[in-house]
């Protein structure tokens, strides 16, 4: 922080562009990934592995363990490669923070992949803003309103959330579209002036989603 108020960049290299000047830059090339960890009625806590695409904010859940052990982080990480099977040479970069779980296998399956890993200074959380940001997301939005029974309830929790986020939950970074829109949200074109507003209640009524009858 002093460093930074002192507009000092970091060593070796002095002048150049500032974190967020660089993921703005690559934003279509970089992912980013953590775990999010939720206390269950019965006093347990699974954890919630998710990669988020960074350009576009798509989430996508890898996983969810009580036990999240370094081959099971690995293997997770070798499945979603895979499901994205071309998609992903088009990724170059994975900002991860310094989870003793993430270890040098981990950052060996996307290296595999031509995937550079980038690890921020310890505790500098802001250095993962996209992932730590849908955390705060999925928190206030969802999870701190519902009692969560078990790993089963969790699960559905998260598969209905996720669902409207990458698919209807407008982000400002995107002109107010979801991640997987392709066309404006705002965009009414066709639309007839007697269409009625139709809504679909998420996660019973947690959540509400609002559009005109296909």
């Amino acid at each position: 922080n002093m460093l930074d108020r002192a507009r000092i960049d970091p060593s070796p290299r002095r002048t150049g562009p500032t974190l967020a000047q660089f993921c703005t830059m690559q934003a279509k090339s970089m992912l980013a990934c953590d775990f999010a960890h939720v206390d269950t009625m019965m006093l347990r806590r699974p954890y919630v592995s998710f990669v988020i695409e960074v350009a576009t904010r798509r989430v996508h859940i890898l996983g969810m363990t009580r036990h999240p052990t370094r081959p099971w982080v690995t293997q997770q990480d070798r499945n979603f490669l895979k499901a994205l099977d071309d998609r992903a040479e088009a990724f170059r970069f994975l900002i991860r923070d310094r989870d003793t779980k993430l270890i040098d296998s981990f950052d060996a399956v996307f290296a595999a992949s031509k995937i550079t890993v980038l690890r921020p200074l310890p505790q500098a959380p802001r250095a993962n803003t996209y992932a730590e940001r849908w955390i705060g997301m999925l928190r206030r939005e969802c999870l701190d309103r519902v009692l969560i029974a078990g790993e089963r309830h969790l699960m559905v929790v998260l598969s209905a959330y996720v669902t409207h986020d990458n698919g209807h939950r407008p982000h400002r970074s995107l002109d107010q579209r979801p991640p997987e829109a392709t066309t404006s949200s705002t965009d009414l074109t066709g639309v007839p002036a007697e269409a009625r507003v139709e809504r679909k209640e998420i996660l019973g009524g947690l959540i509400n989603e609002y559009g005109f009858p296909a």
